[in-house]
């Protein structure tokens, strides 16, 4: 009995041992796989890590490269760049630089492509990250109308004659045109307007700004606004209505636009393409969106003109936006900090 016991237990032993080694070898199997497994799944992760990491780079790149509003930089460090060397006009503008980061407490910029856009495209800008609504003229009356009723309400044939910037466009679609850029102005303004989040605003500034097709429709918009509203003080001035702002007495006084015809020919239609906004100009921009415009001209440091306010003329309650030039042709936008 004391022997079959012992078999027992020897041969339970022996298939217990069998049945370990067997597992043993299954389970070093196992562990080789989940071990490769794991530094296969490792390197994978970290491939596409960096492919990823790679491609938003990429992206980051092409956004920056298209925006035509870049992110901000240090002033003087800017200044110290682009105003190098002892020439008269370089110690100049380093010292109106200088002057504004002491005294206008003025710490950082961000620049604005250089083109005959530049104006309109700091203003509008500000505008839509600031979350500054509609003018209140704006949001009495439809603006996707103006176009029509211009063209039929007023008589104003001549408006097929109208330019869009660098696309030197005239002819019967102009109206149809001018309709879908004041279109997109109407829409990027309500939606980026209706943005409350800073960072959420910014970001969709950042995208419309870096498309040159959608953002020159805003910018061919508010040209035609200010358009409308020249047509609109011609009527008022020669049927004696009512009084209309001293800033288009101005304008109807230079010989270049003394009629509202000419302010195109001569003025409206070759902003975008050779030339920009004049100072007049500025005053009426100023005037139409409802915005103080406070514009600091460095060519112009330690005179009465180095800051000046368009227009000079404003209510209270508008929203204040800041420019600074170097030659009241190219605006960038300068970042205040305490």
């Amino acid at each position: 009995g004391r022997h079959e016991v012992w078999s027992w237990k020897t041969a339970s032993k022996e298939s217990l041992c069998l049945m370990w080694q067997k597992v043993k070898v299954q389970l070093m199997l196992s562990m080789s796989f989940l071990t490769a497994l794991f530094w296969y799944c490792r390197r994978l992760y970290s491939f596409i890590a960096q492919l990823l990491k790679r491609w938003s780079n990429y992206l980051q790149r092409q956004l920056i490269r298209n925006l035509s509003v870049l992110p901000e930089v240090d002033l003087l460090g800017y200044s110290a760049r682009e105003w190098k060397g002892e020439t008269k006009q370089a110690k100049q503008m380093r010292e109106a630089y200088e002057g504004l980061f002491r005294s206008c407490h003025i710490k950082y910029l961000r620049q604005v492509r250089r083109d005959n856009y530049s104006v309109v495209r700091a203003v509008l800008f500000q505008i839509f990250s600031q979350g500054i609504p509609f003018p209140s003229w704006m949001k009495e009356r439809d603006i996707l109308k103006l176009p029509e009723k211009l063209l039929y309400s007023q008589g104003c044939n001549w408006i097929q004659q109208y330019s869009f910037g660098p696309e030197r466009y005239t002819g019967p679609n102009a109206f149809g045109k001018l309709r879908k850029c004041i279109e997109a102005l109407k829409t990027n303004w309500a939606e980026i307007s209706a943005t409350r989040d800073h960072e959420e605003r910014g970001s969709m500034c950042n995208t419309l700004f870096s498309d040159e097709s959608k953002e020159y429709k805003l910018y061919e918009a508010i040209k035609f606004i200010m358009l409308y509203e020249v047509v609109e003080a011609y009527e008022q001035i020669k049927s004696r209505d009512e009084p209309v702002h001293n800033l288009f007495s101005l304008l109807f006084a230079r010989d270049s636009s003394s009629d509202p015809l000419s302010f195109m020919m001569n003025h409206l239609n070759s902003v975008g393409d050779s030339i920009c906004l004049d100072q007049v100009e500025l005053f009426l921009l100023g005037y139409l969106l409802e915005v103080k415009i406070r514009v600091y001209r460095l060519h112009r440091f330690n005179t009465e003109e180095f800051l000046v306010n368009y227009p000079d003329e404003y209510r209270r309650e508008w929203n204040e936006i800041s420019l600074l030039t170097e030659d009241d042709h190219y605006y960038h936008i300068p970042l205040f900090r305490t």
